[in-house]
């Protein structure tokens, strides 16, 4: 049979000075081994065992016992005291966490038959124009009924005239995950000289495409897709360009993605 091992005279006195206190204070604050155990997540049995010296305090049932005794734990352990300490001083400052969204409004509905605010303008919707990030063929078709409504001060803040906007579709796949297919791009017609890294439509031979462009020395550009695994950049030199009829239409301004 093994014998249980004696513990150090340092422990034995915390286990000591733990049980006096709580016998002190057990009338008074209608205490037991058993309420103390449900707080500690234990059974009786092992705050006993803790009491009588078998087994030595922890840290985790010192601030249990600290918070039952409503008593600090240097008064019966100055080492878990240090210990527990020490444990919240080198845990990190988890501040609440801060907002990074802003609520803009409530929503209303509306149709192609509901007039416009004051602030509003339709901005054309070119219904027919597959704005392919990839290879698909296209055709341009202004719809005469379909269009979407921009406040003044969205299009005011993107520098863009309403006469120069146009909404168009993005189809393929090359432009993902920012565009996916289907997603709508709002277009400044107005603004088609090259900014690195911004996405552009273009016209390349009659087929209208969405790209991040870059310019290369003499004129010419690189088009960049986010999808580059599957669709490598593509450079034209500013003789290339007329070659393969590419014209800048527009830089996009604005997205709108449906999950």
């Amino acid at each position: 049979m093994t014998k249980k091992r004696i513990l150090p005279p340092d422990r034995l006195a915390e286990c000591k000075a733990a049980h006096d206190l709580f016998l002190a204070k057990k009338n008074e604050l209608k205490l037991s081994q058993r309420k103390i155990a449900d707080a500690a997540g234990v059974t009786p049995a092992a705050v006993n065992l803790y009491f009588k010296g078998i087994n030595p305090l922890n840290a985790q049932f010192a601030a249990v016992l600290s918070e039952q005794l409503q008593e600090p734990v240097e008064k019966f352990s100055p080492r878990l005291a240090a210990e527990i300490d020490k444990l919240t001083r080198v845990a990190p400052d988890r501040s609440p966490p801060t907002s990074n969204a802003v609520m803009i409004g409530p929503l209303d509905t509306w149709d192609d038959e509901t007039p416009l605010d004051d602030d509003e303008v339709y901005v054309p919707f070119l219904k027919e124009v597959e704005l392919c990030a990839g290879h698909g063929r296209t055709s341009v078709q202004q719809s005469p009924k379909q269009k979407l409504r921009f406040g003044k001060i969205t299009l005011r803040r993107q520098g863009v005239q309403p006469s120069e906007a146009v909404c168009v579709t993005v189809r393929g796949n090359s432009m993902e995950p920012v565009l996916p297919d289907g997603s709508t791009v709002g277009v400044d017609r107005g603004t088609t000289s090259v900014s690195d890294g911004k996405m552009y439509a273009l016209d390349h031979g009659g087929q209208l495409r969405v790209k991040t462009l870059y310019r290369l020395p003499g004129g010419g550009v690189r088009m960049r897709s986010f999808n580059r695994d599957e669709h490598p950049d593509e450079e034209y030199s500013a003789s290339e360009m007329i070659e393969h009829e590419i014209e800048i239409l527009g830089r996009v301004f604005w997205s709108s993605v449906l999950w």
